[in-house]
């Protein structure tokens, strides 16, 4: 069956095409006509006039949305995929904090599955980011510092279970196929072994959670790691003197970096110098959504098995800790936008062109003949209207 979604402003990778139609046979983009240009008959159409049409978000970093986190059962992962969708995402990677081998194993359990038999109105169930068990106790921020580990046999009990870092990668090693990013502190010991042993293996290397120095971290770069996990969050602050892990980052054009767009955990002024750095090639929005992610201010969720409250500004421990955002990937879109002034071109590059090349996901992220029509349908507000997986639409309108 062949598709047209027309009337819409079709944001492209380079430039904002006006009244433009798209055709989409089989779940790939297949024509783009011009403003004017006769129309196929036997199409079904869409049309959306005063509206805009963008790639799918990608989220590389997002725990849980609407009261489910993905820790919570083994069912969460597709729960939480067929949510996504009313936030324009058409792929994401469910990510879990520092927990027990077999809370790893039943999430990335869970991964699988949802991989196995996706449904046609969810998002695209992604392998996994595990914000791990490797960090720097002193970067920890939300993270459970008894779930922490060096990457070595000794058993040490939190809670009801005794485990070593071995057994967590030994979870991991049975899973290959599900893990993709792995959060690291490279500065730990074992650290800097472990980046070469699970960049060998397949798994993107992201430096986060970590106090490593600017040498320490080019080192890790050296060593595979290519990826960063919420750019100046939970890492020494950038010095003049000390660039520290940040500094590496801006530095090295072989990272991509996550960076918050919420507004809360990075200053506007910081996601502008980090694109004046990167550029919008080696930046993308992340959410680190949480469980919290689309509920009502004063409401309590869970993360990793810990009490969450909403609050204005993000997902907090109850000590006040930041824990993760409220932010969905619409709202990162509008903020980029609103607060940082990008082009609507630039803000879909950091939401869906970058992630899906960071993770090497060809044929998504850019709307292009031969892509897959993974696409969201934003109003003049930029709020989410409709969002396609492979065409099919996802939202009930």
């Amino acid at each position: 069956a062949m598709i047209l979604i027309d009337e819409a402003t079709l944001v492209l990778p380079d430039r904002e095409v006006h009244g433009a139609a798209l055709v989409i046979e089989g779940g790939v983009i297949t024509g783009l006509l011009p403003a004017g240009a006769p129309r196929p008959a036997f199409a079904t159409r869409l049309a959306y006039p005063g509206h805009r049409l963008l790639p799918g978000f990608i989220d590389v970093h997002v725990h849980g949305v609407e009261g489910v986190d993905v820790l919570d059962t083994a069912e969460a992962v597709a729960i939480i995929a067929a949510r996504l969708p009313r936030f324009g995402v058409t792929g994401f990677c469910p990510t879990t904090v520092a927990c027990a081998p077999d809370a790893l194993a039943k999430v990335l359990g869970g991964v699988a599955a949802a991989r196995a038999e996706p449904s046609p109105s969810s998002a695209r169930v992604l392998p996994a980011h595990l914000e791990s068990n490797f960090l720097n106790p002193a970067y920890h921020g939300a993270q459970p510092a008894s779930c922490l580990r060096l990457p070595d046999d000794t058993p040490v009990a939190s809670g009801a279970s005794t485990y070593s870092g071995r057994d967590v990668l030994r979870v991991i090693a049975g899973h290959r196929a599900e893990v993709g990013i792995v959060t690291l502190a490279p500065e730990i010991e074992g650290g800097l072994e472990l980046v070469r042993e699970l960049s060998a293996a397949g798994h993107r290397v992201s430096l986060g959670h970590s106090g490593a120095t600017y040498e320490q971290a080019m080192t890790a770069i050296e060593a595979g790691a290519r990826h960063a996990t919420h750019l100046f969050n939970r890492m020494p602050p950038l010095g003049h003197r000390a660039p520290g892990l940040a500094g590496a980052v801006l530095a090295s054009s072989r990272v991509t970096a996550e960076i918050i767009c919420d507004g809360h955990h990075v200053h506007p002024a910081m996601v502008r110098l980090a694109l004046d750095a990167k550029r919008s090639g080696g930046l993308m929005a992340i959410t680190d959504g949480t469980a919290g992610a689309g509920l009502p201010v004063g409401a309590r969720a869970q993360l990793g098995g810990r009490t969450i409250v909403v609050t204005e500004r993000a997902a907090e421990l109850e000590d006040g800790t930041f824990a993760g955002s409220v932010l969905t990937m619409d709202g990162a879109l509008r903020m980029l936008v609103q607060q940082v002034g990008l082009s609507v071109v630039e803000a879909a590059r950091m939401c869906a062109t970058t992630p899906a090349d960071a993770l090497g996901f060809t044929g998504h992220g850019r709307i292009t003949r031969g892509s897959i029509a993974d696409l969201v349908v934003l109003d003049a507000r930029l709020r989410v209207r409709q969002t396609f997986v492979a065409g099919h639409p996802c939202l009930e309108h």
